[in-house]
């Protein structure tokens, strides 16, 4: 298992993330002039290094980057129909942390197990709550509904019409 990096091990967050900033401000670029302002910072990183964790920065970015665009473009395409978004991405999570615990080899431990188990057991209580919040808001809907139709047959709507007003506030017009 290859040593973690100096930049992760030894330089605090704060600097860690005007690094990140300036990386980013750089596109990337510039290592040398970064090893430069480290060493003004008190923190001798090389170039190499710092060519090695830019490039994983960046490849993470890049994921971010595609990540949100898909969420983007998929809450555009569907709307965020009661939380049907966030169940999405917490199904991807689910996924992907499944897909770590069965890869799991604790003699080559790069995961940080007792974080994992807890991520999990945080995307098992999201999905909970996404689910009673969905439950709610169906409930007050079909609430707003039953008083929309009553008032509406009330005031002397035709049953057809009535009907028509419920449908549309549950969001089953036709």
């Amino acid at each position: 298992m290859p040593a973690r990096s100096k930049i992760e091990t030894t330089l605090p967050d704060d600097v860690r993330a005007e690094l990140d900033r300036r990386l980013v401000a750089s596109a990337f670029a510039d290592y040398s002039g970064l090893s430069l302002w480290l060493e003004a910072q008190g923190f001798e990183i090389s170039r190499s290094s710092l060519h090695r964790y830019g490039q994983g920065f960046e490849l993470r970015l890049a994921a971010l980057r595609v990540a949100t665009e898909q969420a983007k473009a998929i809450t555009e395409a569907m709307g965020d129909d009661a939380g049907a978004l966030g169940e999405a991405l917490t199904a991807v999570a689910q996924e992907k942390a499944f897909q770590v615990l069965m890869n799991f080899d604790p003699a080559e431990a790069e995961v940080d197990l007792p974080k994992l188990t807890k991520s999990i057991a945080d995307l098992n209580k999201t999905g909970v709550l996404q689910k009673k919040w969905a439950q709610d808001v169906r409930a007050r809907a079909a609430s707003a509904a039953d008083a929309a139709e009553a008032i509406a047959k009330k005031g002397g709507l035709s049953d057809e019409a009535a009907a028509q007003i419920r449908a549309q506030i549950l969001g089953i017009a036709k």
